[in-house]
């Protein structure tokens, strides 16, 4: 009798089965189909620029229907908006692994430079620096320069913390921050996917000019004896 139930659990179970994929399963296949949305954009946004571009070259791109590009945004204001977060993100994800990690300021920094400037060469680069510039509204705009802030400040923090910690010679963090942003931002106006440097090469190059350019500095022995003679034939000739 048992083994006749069973039978027939079993049979209802096989029976009952869905077609349709777990929940999981569909969720994690939604977001990736939106993410390809979201690169696609990116992409098209960089060669064409955003006023340029129309959601039906995008889903050109994607070899799918407009309404399917609708089904994961809104319209090409968020589009664009979904770009600059997507490369933020590794740069915020940097900044967090920074403040976990046991190790001088300077080093914490290099890190998020480095991760801040493979973002910047990637496909997201020119979303991210041309962004709040593209007639976006009031409120994503906003969001943006709040987002972009919080980035800045990021900064400012690891260099006021090497600072404290003797990693970062002095400087005045707000002036320093704004430097590291502007020339990292302006990878996206000359890097191109196709060129022979990595996104990563880019990023060994760039943190390495920052990283001595933010040593502590003492001076040399050599130059102060070079300096004596100077000063007293200087004297001399008083």
């Amino acid at each position: 009798m048992d083994t006749i139930l069973n039978s027939g659990a079993d049979d209802l179970t096989t029976a009952a089965a869905s077609p349709w994929p777990a929940r999981r399963v569909r969720t994690r296949d939604r977001d990736s189909k939106r993410i390809a949305v979201i690169r696609a954009a990116a992409r098209a946004f960089s060669l064409h620029g955003y006023h340029n571009t129309s959601i039906d070259m995008i889903a050109a791109q994607l070899n799918v229907t407009k309404p399917t590009v609708y089904y994961y945004v809104a319209n090409k204001e968020q589009l664009l908006f979904e770009c600059f977060v997507a490369g933020l993100e590794r740069i915020r994800v940097a900044m967090k692994r920074a403040d976990r990690l046991p190790a001088p300021a300077g080093e914490r920094l290099q890190l998020v430079i480095s991760n801040y400037a493979q973002a910047i060469a990637s496909e997201y680069g020119w979303c991210m620096v041309r962004a709040e510039d593209q007639d976006l509204g009031p409120e994503l705009g906003t969001r943006i320069k709040a987002l972009k802030s919080e980035i800045d400040q990021g900064i400012r923090k690891l260099l006021r913390e090497g600072m404290r910690d003797g990693s970062i010679h002095k400087c005045d963090p707000k002036m320093t921050a704004f430097a590291i942003a502007g020339a990292l931002n302006w990878i996206a106006h000359w890097y191109r996917q196709n060129q022979l440097m990595s996104p990563r090469q880019i990023a060994n190059a760039f943190t390495r000019v920052f990283y001595q350019g933010l040593l502590p500095r003492a001076a040399p022995r050599a130059a102060l004896r070079q300096t004596r003679p100077l000063r007293k034939r200087a004297a001399a000739r008083r």
